[in-house]
């Protein structure tokens, strides 16, 4: 006894501090979602019906900022294309953990999450970031000046079928391809995209490949429109999307596929999509046996939600007694999508990048992983344990989900403000208007179930 009792205290002295570590959605709420659901869903009902009753409440369109000067876009582009090299340098020769290399956590958090929300605040940045245009005039050298007539006409019949092609393909390399973040692999779709984007800038100019073909400078420049800050101050959120021109029917498919994706996001991980698929979800096989199911998902949900567009669109413009083109209606009305869009960007990344966000940090406060103690922070800990108490996960979910109806409400706005164009008689309006309104309250109820699914991360 004497022995085991020594080599018991022996061990407990050994041992080290236990650091916790936790996933979103670690702390199950007991929580009425159902009331939540209901009334969300009927705060933007009632937001149709005062913007269709109260005419001064139509919002009005706001003009877009002029864009930046040749010189100050070229200038900052290069400063991102440089930046960029040195983190797929850092991606390829840096350390394998995705948490501690920063390529991961500059391209899934700085870049995906932080700065695409910038967008919507501020406008679009990505004129000024991307990391096409500087490189693209050094070459020609053209630095500061407009870019001159490319070698080839892009062609009309492209229109924005690239956009939704390179798109489709970055998310399912994000929500299907077992390791996106592994950094080798990312450093080796960013080097992919990178060629293909900029062979197309020089063949067909920064201005037709940026503003129709590449995925990012579209989905960005679509997010900076309804931003509040404009010429002339402040305006309404969503009031610039009203100065976009109407989009042809690959536009409409690419604004479709955006939502579509990051809505599949957010229910892949549900034990509702494992359960159909056949996946025990407390018996989670990791990404690689769903490979071929999630792709069916992506495309389903999209399709899903591109039916319901067109169907309510099309009830509308049918009830309403056709008053426009169908193909122009569907090009405008899409835009009211764009502040859904953002809600659910931002709703569903808050948990993960609270987290990511003390990641970068850390990896930002010693790059090269060489004891380097950049901003002064020492040997700080990553802090999760906030996702797992009573109090932390309420605030997550009550900001989820008012963002969630927040964005639904302004979408009813702008949707309601493109109606007014049309110059109907308000029972006319209201009948073009509500197929459309009806299909954004359902969305808002399956995109708050969404947020109190039991789901596996």
């Amino acid at each position: 006894m004497q022995r085991l009792a020594l080599a018991i205290a022996a061990l407990l002295l050994l041992t080290g501090p236990a650091f916790a570590h936790a996933a979103g959605r670690g702390f199950v709420m007991l929580l009425p979602t159902g009331w939540v659901i209901a009334g969300g869903a009927a705060a933007v009902l009632v937001s149709f019906i005062a913007v269709t009753l109260l005419p001064r409440l139509a919002m009005k369109a706001a003009s877009l900022p002029e864009p930046l000067s040749p010189a100050v876009a070229q200038v900052t582009s290069l400063v991102s294309a440089l930046i960029l090299a040195a983190l797929l340098v850092l991606g390829f020769l840096g350390p394998r953990d995705p948490v501690e290399n920063l390529l991961p956590l500059a391209i899934w958090t700085l870049w995906w999450v932080e700065i695409v929300m910038l967008h919507p605040l501020f406008g679009n940045l990505w004129q000024a970031l991307n990391p096409f245009t500087g490189p693209a005039a050094l070459l020609r050298g053209r630095l500061g000046h407009e870019d001159h007539a490319p070698p080839l006409r892009y062609p009309a019949w492209a229109s924005y079928w690239p956009a939704v092609l390179i798109f489709f393909a970055f998310a399912w390399f994000q929500l299907v391809w077992p390791a996106p973040e592994d950094p080798a692999i990312l450093a080796t779709a960013v080097c992919v995209y990178l060629a293909v984007g900029f062979a197309a800038v020089l063949a067909f100019g920064v201005k037709d490949w940026l503003g129709k073909a590449d995925p990012f400078a579209v989905f960005l420049a679509q997010l900076g429109a309804a931003a509040p800050f404009g010429r002339g101050g402040l305006r309404w959120p969503g009031a610039g999307l009203l100065a976009l021109p109407a989009l042809p029917v690959s536009g409409v498919i690419f604004v479709l596929l955006t939502l579509g994706t990051i809505t599949f996001d957010g229910f892949a991980n549900t034990f509702a999509w494992l359960s159909l698929i056949g996946i025990n979800p407390l018996d989670y096989p990791g990404r690689t046996p769903l490979m071929a199911a999630n792709t069916i998902g992506i495309l389903l949900v999209s399709g899903v939600l591109a039916a319901g567009f067109f169907a309510a669109v099309w009830a509308g413009w049918r009830w309403a007694g056709r008053p426009d083109s169908l193909t122009r209606l569907c090009g405008r009305l899409v835009y009211s999508l764009i502040p859904i869009s953002i809600a659910y960007h931002f709703a569903h990344y808050l948990g993960d990048t609270l987290v990511k966000s003390q990641y970068l940090l850390l990896a930002l406060n010693d790059p090269l992983q060489r004891g380097a103690d950049v901003f002064g922070i020492g040997h700080a800990h990553v802090m999760t344990s906030f996702q797992n108490t009573a109090s932390g996960a309420l605030a997550i979910y009550a900001t989820q989900t008012l963002a969630l109806v927040i964005g639904h409400v302004i979408g009813v706005a702008v949707a309601h403000a493109m109606a007014v164009e049309e110059g109907l008689p308000p029972q006319r309006m209201m009948k073009l208007e509500l197929p459309l309104a009806l299909c954004m309250v359902a969305y808002t109820g399956f995109g708050l179930w969404l947020l109190g699914a039991p789901a596996i991360a």
